[in-house]
């Protein structure tokens, strides 16, 4: 069924009437509850925003009642890094003219989001409250004279007038994540004496300065959202208290809608990744809520981090926690989010799985940021990545149900193939059934039913249990073969003793004893770790758990809403050791923006980590290990079982068959390249495979 690409959404009734209910704020109204949050692409810089412009008008036309653009700093030092996106200039407002000329043809609203980076700044311009370097960047900032700080109040105002200039419906200063303002909120980043400094009524008159004024310089009908840190997440973060007197200030001043902040960049708290609860902090939004009602405003709140299906935000609103809901990264992977929910098309929409990899992941590493769910994101105009009808329909054999094949399969038969998918195993998903069972990896549980809704609504053919052979596959017009990976054999001495259990076995429910042995110290051995140390009790399903096993408590109780007596895990289900044959810290290759929590996860759950060792034999007092290249210090690793996760190999018999019998064949996903149950990857090229089909 086709969505509606009017600018109004259906007026049918609503399976989520709060969420699709409209927000009156006075002077404009805004078509729905949702609000893209700011997510920077890597898109925003340069002087061509017309891929920016691509980005937003599809997410303007699924819906979005207003999005807010990725960052964009006031002046030069306050850029993020070097050639950062920067809004000072007439000629930067009428380049943005293509962004908002684009989202208001859609019918959509969109803000720019105003950040000065402060001490987080990636370059030797720094500037900041105190000279005080932040444990995320290698610059130890300038510390701003008073003049100083009267000039980044001056260049948030002026970049506020050059958005309206540029066409913006509005802008959102960030206040929050550790930035410049939350910089001047901190005692502890904020050691001045001046009459920036000293007591909180004098280190908050940064914020409140900049919405006054910018509030007068603009108008009043022109959105001004402040993104408050609801909770720092750090030491010497924000008391209770004077975060409620910021809020409330920042309302009085002038802001149409207060966006919440979780944490600071440096917190050692997750709060986006796919461990994190959905909804994991809209009880301190909603904490907000009462205070400013007990105070007699109306301005209204958003929540944020986590939410991410549609009956999630609709309880959400529902519950009372907040007026409006953002979500970034969900819109990210579906850019029709809204229109399906409304249109009751909710199992359509492509999950948002927290995982990182292809968005933070990508910007941490100076990429461009894209999906692993929606590998179109962020290459909108890109023709090779925008499915077509075919030409010439074909039949396809897709071989191999995993996450490559699945998309493989659906993305050719929406284009009018003929489709058949083929599987061995009983049901689709591949390695996907293994990384599911995995305790905070619940949310691919979504993906995988998503995958497997849009292969059925796609019209292939699945068959399960069904082994191909060459034979099989002769009459068709094209082959694609994704059949995944199977485990590398590391050959230790004794590794058929009865001890001896791979990560398949483990991961389908084969009991294991007490104390463990984990070979393997990537993304599988860490999985397989968290596995076992969990004990089939997930936190990640338990808010209250994973707060506590967090150090996460009340704001009201202590400063930043980090508890005093510091994380408090549960017990570990079995005594682990994670090994790795590489020298170094185990772990160093996972996520770069979530490898941090898994390896403090482990480290409360009291798993012991050990690189640099030589596996030397298994017998019946375990597991033997040396160290070094001089295979030194040889000691017994006593333990129950010993799980074998060193690393995967191609799965590819049967492409080298088809092959040997000179047929042409497509090799996508791990069996063209083994990784560590790489689906980012693997659902990249399935989808660049059949666009081009």
């Amino acid at each position: 069924m086709d969505l509606p690409t009017a600018p109004g959404l259906p007026v049918a009734p609503s399976p989520y009437p709060h969420l699709l209910r409209p927000l009156d704020l006075g002077f404009t109204q805004l078509r729905n509850r949702v609000l893209m949050g700011s997510m920077h692409t890597g898109l925003e810089e340069g002087r061509d925003l017309s891929r920016l412009a691509a980005f937003f008008r599809e997410r303007a036309e699924g819906g979005a009642g207003l999005m807010v653009t990725g960052g964009f700093s006031p002046n030069l030092v306050g850029q993020l890094k070097p050639f950062a996106g920067t809004m000072a200039t007439s000629a930067a407002a009428r380049r943005h003219q293509v962004v908002t000329r684009a989202v208001h043809e859609a019918g959509g609203k969109i803000a720019l989001q105003i950040l000065h980076a402060g001490r987080y700044a990636y370059h030797p311009l720094a500037v900041a409250p105190s000279r005080l370097r932040a444990p995320i960047s290698p610059f130890k900032p300038l510390p701003l004279s008073a003049a100083g700080v009267e000039r980044q109040i001056r260049a948030f105002v002026n970049a506020a007038c050059k958005a309206r200039e540029g066409g913006y419906d509005g802008v959102e200063i960030m206040g929050s994540e550790g930035y410049f303002i939350n910089e001047f909120l901190s005692a502890a980043t904020n050691q001045r004496s001046d009459a920036w400094g000293g007591d909180y009524s004098q280190r908050m008159r940064l914020p409140v300065e900049i919405v006054e004024r910018t509030r007068a310089a603009v108008g009043p009908d022109f959105i001004l959202i402040f993104r408050l840190s609801m909770i720092d997440l750090v030491p010497g973060g924000s008391s209770w208290d004077e975060t409620v007197q910021l809020g409330t200030a920042v309302a009085r001043g002038g802001a149409s809608l207060i966006n919440t902040g979780i944490g600071w960049h440096e917190a050692r708290v997750p709060t986006i990744a796919t461990s994190v609860p959905r909804a994991a902090f809209t009880w301190v939004t909603q904490k907000m809520k009462a205070a400013f009602s007990a105070a007699g405003l109306a301005t209204p709140l958003i929540t944020s981090n986590r939410i991410n299906t549609p009956e999630v935000a609709e309880q959400v609103l529902a519950d009372g926690c907040a007026d409006m809901v953002s979500m970034a990264r969900p819109l990210l992977a579906d850019a029709h989010f809204v229109r399906k929910a409304a249109a009751g098309r909710a199992a359509d929409i492509a999950p948002c799985i927290a995982c990182n990899q292809a968005c933070l992941d990508h910007i941490f590493q100076n990429q461009l940021a894209s999906c692993l769910v929606n590998p179109r994101a962020c290459h909108e105009t890109l023709p090779e990545m925008t499915p077509r009808p075919a030409a010439q329909p074909r039949r396809i054999a897709v071989v191999g149900a995993g996450p490559a094949g699945l998309t493989a399969a659906a993305v050719a038969a929406e284009r009018g193939h003929q489709v058949d998918l083929f599987d061995a195993a009983s049901q689709p998903g591949g390695q996907l059934q293994l990384a599911r069972q995995v305790p905070g990896k619940e949310e691919f549980d979504g993906l995988l039913h998503w995958l497997a809704r849009r292969l059925e609504t796609s019209g292939a053919r699945l068959q399960l249990n069904r082994r191909v052979t060459p034979d099989d596959l002769a009459g068709y017009d094209a082959v694609v073969v994704a059949t995944g990976v199977r485990p590398r054999d590391p050959q230790i001495p004794g590794q058929d003793h009865p001890k001896v259990l791979s990560y398949i076995d483990v991961l389908h429910g084969h009991p294991v004893g007490q104390r463990v042995a984990v070979v393997g110290a990537g993304g599988i051995g860490f999985d397989v770790a968290e596995y076992l140390v969990a004990g089939g009790h997930s936190s990640t399903l338990d808010r209250a758990a994973w707060l506590a096993e967090w150090g996460v408590t009340d704001p009201t109780q202590a400063r930043g809403g980090l508890a005093p007596q510091g994380p408090q895990p549960g017990a570990p289900a079995r005594q682990v050791t994670l090994l790795q044959r590489k020298p170094g810290k185990p772990g160093a290759g996972l996520g770069k923006t979530t490898g941090w929590i898994h390896r403090a996860a482990l480290k409360m759950k009291q798993v012991r980590m050990i690189g640099g060792v030589n596996y030397e034999r298994i017998g019946d007092e375990g597991l033997l290990i040396t160290h070094g290249p001089k295979r030194e210090d040889p000691t017994w690793i006593a333990c129950d079982h010993i799980v074998l996760c060193a690393g995967q190999l191609p799965q590819r018999e049967l492409a080298d068959a088809l092959q040997a019998r000179g047929m042409a064949v497509h090799i996508i996903g791990g069996a063209r390249e083994a990784g560590e149950l790489d689906a980012k990857r693997a659902i990249d090229e399935a989808w660049r495979l059949a666009v081009m089909l």
